[in-house]
């Protein structure tokens, strides 16, 4: 994802990252020609002229304006709901490490060390889910994360979050054995670990449950024949800046359904989509420093990051 800051009116006229331009051009270059053609051709298609009443072009922009503003709330609410999902992992993250530090009271030597190993669980079920959100292992965050033995248990595994939150569990219990919280806490944090697991299972909503393809096809087929179409309705009555007009036209259509399928996918990994990668380093920089783990510092996205 980037993240931009808001610059002057002139410069946002000709911004290309961050954009759908580039993934149009083409589209937008053989409708160009098409409407030169047409235009050079004047309206005819083998000596016969098509007769297009710009008045019809004028309902069916509406209808189509209408339909295409459905899909695009519908493709936002699917990105902001991710986004408010990790933004609840980011708060819960720091609530369940600050309650490991302050509510386990381990009086071992190993105390701090045990406790720097469960806070990196934290962060590994972070990554697990980013990577399972992006089709990818992520095994360079988990190795470095976590122990060997619990790397080891996670190969060949499809839903490694919830493993990892096994691990977590197990270390719960393991301190609840030995005394070292009561049972108050215990539900305490074992709640925390329900609101991760509706965290993860909210997400692979998302990812699982696409908009209906139906909706895509439809609103794809429309917006391309009414492109299409437009110049011959345009023709006659515009005359030599029909080209640029159906150029403008289609840019407004065809944009806005491919920004409709980019962020319909909010976990991908195209311009407009959600940083994951950005949000899991913050998680990790913060929970690491509330326990003192040393690190590298957090780097913090600038005018061009791309996630």
């Amino acid at each position: 994802m980037i993240v931009r800051q808001r610059t002057n009116w002139l410069k946002m006229l000709f911004i290309w990252r961050g954009s759908v331009l580039k993934k149009i051009v083409v589209q937008l270059s053989v409708i160009l020609l098409f409407s030169l053609s047409i235009y050079y051709f004047k309206g005819k298609i083998f000596d016969y002229k098509v007769h297009l009443n710009p008045t019809i072009f004028t309902l069916i922009g509406l209808a189509l304006a209408i339909f295409m503003g459905f899909c695009n709330s519908a493709s936002y609410d699917r990105f902001w709901e991710g986004r408010k999902l990790w933004g609840a992992l980011v708060i819960e993250t720091r609530s369940f490490t600050r309650q490991i530090l302050s509510l386990v009271n381990d009086p071992s030597p190993e105390a701090k060390e045990e406790k720097e190993k469960i806070i990196k669980m934290i962060s590994a079920f972070c990554w697990a889910l980013n990577y399972q959100l992006r089709d990818k292992t992520g095994t360079e965050h988990l190795t470095r994360l976590l122990s060997p033995e619990q790397a080891e248990q996670l190969k060949d595994k499809k839903f490694i979050p919830s493993i990892i939150l096994g691990f977590i569990a197990d270390w719960l219990n393991e301190q609840q054995r030995k005394g070292n919280m009561d049972t108050i806490v215990m539900t305490s944090m074992d709640h925390q670990l329900n609101q991760f697991s509706g965290i993860s299972g909210g997400c692979e909503r998302i990812y699982n449950t696409p908009l209906p393809f139906a909706y895509s096809v439809l609103l794809h087929r429309t917006v391309y024949l009414y492109c299409f179409w437009l110049p011959f309705g345009l023709v006659d009555s515009l005359g030599w800046m029909m080209p640029l007009i159906v150029l403008l036209i289609s840019y407004t259509f065809i944009a806005l359904d491919a920004i409709i399928q980019e962020i319909g996918e909010p976990f991908g990994e195209e311009e407009n989509d959600l940083a994951l990668n950005s949000m899991c380093r913050t998680i990790e920089y913060s929970i690491f420093e509330q326990a003192g783990i040393p690190q590298g510092e957090l780097k913090k996205p600038d005018s061009y990051f791309i996630d």
